[in-house]
């Protein structure tokens, strides 16, 4: 089974790859990709930091979310291929796993509700909407 992980560094992601260990998702059989989402800067803070910094920018927020998803994994004998892409979160999970034609998505939420998500969204909100890949939200 090829299982997405979607992941942004939040306690709920802790929470979700600790419930996939309690609950043996997790296994050898099973080929597991992360991926993270950054939403992207502001044109003006792009053009006043320049190309090289903001990539790097990118880049570092990218480690700093998978570097402790990775070590997780590697804990439970489970290696992942690690992604890090910039846009709105919401559609390039939903595309990332459509694409690249995944069997699971598996993600965390805050569990704000309804009526919070018809205010502020949510992105897994967004995912459940969009997405034509069975999605697993661990609350």
């Amino acid at each position: 089974m090829k299982i997405l992980l979607a992941v942004d560094g939040s306690p709920y992601t802790k929470k979700m790859l600790a419930y996939l260990a309690a609950n043996e998702l997790f296994s050898p059989k099973n080929a597991y990709t992360a991926v993270t989402a950054q939403m992207v800067l502001p044109s003006q803070a792009r053009t006043a930091l320049g190309k090289e910094l903001v990539r790097k920018y990118y880049d570092d927020e990218g480690q700093r979310v998978m570097t402790p998803v990775t070590k997780y994994l590697l804990r439970h004998g489970i290696t992942a291929k690690c992604i890090w892409k910039t846009g709105k979160p919401g559609e390039l999970i939903s595309k990332t796993a459509t694409d690249g034609k995944f069997d699971l998505v598996v993600m965390g939420s805050h569990g704000h509700g309804a009526l919070l998500n018809l205010v502020v969204g949510s992105v897994a909100t967004e995912v459940l909407a969009s997405c034509k890949v069975p999605v697993l939200i661990v609350r």
